[in-house]
Formats: structure tokens, sequence, C-alpha cells
């Protein structure tokens, strides 16, 4: 039936924000409306994203407004591909990379910023914020498939997920506070 859920998620509680789902087969074109979801509920300064979601027009959309201000909002994406395991090289404490100058290419200032220190620390966060949670949707809840039928019963089916999902994590952040 092709539906893909999205979810944009908080780095802090773990909390699902954003639930959404589309018709599209890939995220590529996801990110705008995405956030626009995100922002229903919250105002992220930074917006962390795998490969999957990036594009230039995407991201300047999120950046910059109309005018052509900043909008506060940074976006963060891996464009390179690296490969598993860390070098030596990659241990070694490092300077940051100088920042591009005007005349840079989309990819290279989105490499540089996932490059930096400041920037390799909140990617990161990444891994363990989104991820986890289509694992526990999918793994602990045991859900792997819609059941209804119609982008706005499945759109309901997705959002009671996520509902449960942010159920189950505010069970769990408030058992973590009693025992502290």
């Amino acid at each position: 039936q092709a539906y893909n859920p999205q979810a944009g998620v908080d780095t802090a509680s773990r909390l699902v924000v954003g639930a959404r789902v589309s018709r599209a087969a890939n995220d590529k074109q996801e990110l705008v409306a995405d956030l626009a979801e995100v922002r229903r509920h919250v105002s992220p300064a930074a917006v962390l994203v795998d490969s999957g979601f990036v594009s230039e027009a995407a991201v300047k959309t999120l950046e910059c407004d109309k005018q052509g201000r900043s909008t506060g909002v940074t976006v963060f994406a891996a464009v390179q591909r690296e490969p598993h395991g860390r070098t030596v090289a990659q241990l070694e404490v490092r300077a940051d990379p100088p920042e591009p100058g005007p005349e840079a290419t989309f990819t290279e200032r989105m490499r540089q910023r996932t490059a930096t220190a400041a920037g390799r620390a909140l990617y990161k966060l990444r891994q363990q914020t989104v991820e986890p949670v289509f694992g526990i949707i999918k793994e602990a809840m045991g859900f792997r498939r819609f059941s209804l039928r119609g982008l706005a019963k499945v759109s309901l089916e997705w959002d009671l997920v996520c509902l449960a999902y942010n159920l189950r994590r505010l069970h769990r952040l408030g058992a973590d506070l009693k025992a502290a």
C-alpha cells in the first residue's frame, strides 16, 4: 500500500513530537512536511536527519525564509558514507575544519557541519534518538504493518502507535524519576 510513516523525536526525552504518514516512496521530499509537523509542538534549533532526507531545496527552505533571512533552524545531515568502525585518525583530537567559503557547494557546507566537534557530538544524538524509537515500535510493540486502508485511516493508526509509544516512554521516564 506504500505508506511511509514519519516520526520527529525530541533528543532529550525521546518522545515522538511529530508523526505523519506520506505516500512517498523515499524520504527526499519529506523533510519540510516533517518539520512542519514537529513545529506544531516544539521549536527546534537543530534538526538531525539521515542522508535519505537531504536535498538542497529542502534545507534552504528550512534554514531561510522567503526574504532570505535565517529562520534559526540548522539542519545537520551526513552527506558522505563513513565506514563502520573507527580509525586511529578519527579517534585523535583534531582541529575543526575551516568554515567553507561562499563558493562552497551544498555538500561541502553540510559535510563541514558534521565534521566539527560540536557537529559530530550533536549528530551522534540522532542514532540514540530516532533509531531506538522505530526499533521499539517494531520489536517491543510488534507494529510492523498497517491494518487499515486509506491515508486518513493509516494516519490515525500511526498516531495511535506513536501515542502508545509516548505513553510507554512517559511511564518509563516517571519510573526513573521515582527511583531517583
